[in-house]
């Protein structure tokens, strides 16, 4: 069963709380010190478009939406599933980020807020029954990577570790999801850590 397919189930989903998004610069400072993983800049917001001939209304709608307002400028994809990502970058790199690197840590308050201000666009608009879930990512300098994937419709988290291909590295996922236990509301449902290869800031 797909990613998509499961995480649209028919179970009745718990009253999504955007502002869980919030406590994803407390878990930055965890991840640093624990884990070494710093945040890459990058997350996106991922929701079902309409079928059919919909799909570019949608697309259109979502997009004007969010320019007209003071709202963050994103970069719209579509993955292979035909669901779109709305992508955010941060802002400037931190005191220790890596310029020109692969990796940069930036200002990941700022991020989180514009994630929240996307997630509450859709949401006051009447998206919000299409919203999945946001992603965060984070890595180090030795080329491990990490999502933080927050479950709108469950209202939880879980870290989502891409290894290369269609695998997935459990140990670290592992290792971020017992160093976030009293920083996020963490999914405690194991089977509902979807992998979400090919995320957008991953």
């Amino acid at each position: 069963m797909s990613f998509w397919r499961s995480l649209l189930g028919r179970s009745k989903p718990v009253q999504p709380d955007l502002d869980a998004l919030f406590g994803l610069p407390s878990a930055a400072l965890t991840l640093r010190a624990g884990a070494g993983l710093t945040p890459t800049g990058t997350g996106s917001v991922a929701f079902r478009a309409a079928e059919g001939a919909a799909f570019a209304d949608v697309e259109r709608d979502v997009t004007a939406l969010l320019d007209a307002g003071d709202g963050p400028p994103v970069e719209q994809r579509t993955d292979d599933y035909g669901y779109t990502w709305l992508v955010v970058r941060g802002g400037a790199p931190t005191e220790g980020g890596e310029s020109g690197g692969e990796l940069v840590d930036t200002d990941i308050t700022g991020l989180v807020t514009d994630l929240h201000a996307v997630n509450s666009t859709l949401e006051a608009n009447g998206y919000g029954p299409s919203l999945l879930c946001s992603l965060v990512g984070f890595g180090d300098g030795s080329g491990r990577r990490v999502g933080l994937v927050y479950l709108y419709k469950r209202g939880t988290f879980y870290p989502f570790a891409p290894a290369g291909g269609q695998r997935r590295d459990n140990a670290l996922e592992l290792q971020v999801e017992a160093a976030l236990g009293d920083d996020l509301p963490m999914e405690r449902d194991r089977s509902r850590w979807f992998p979400v290869y090919g995320a957008p800031g991953l």
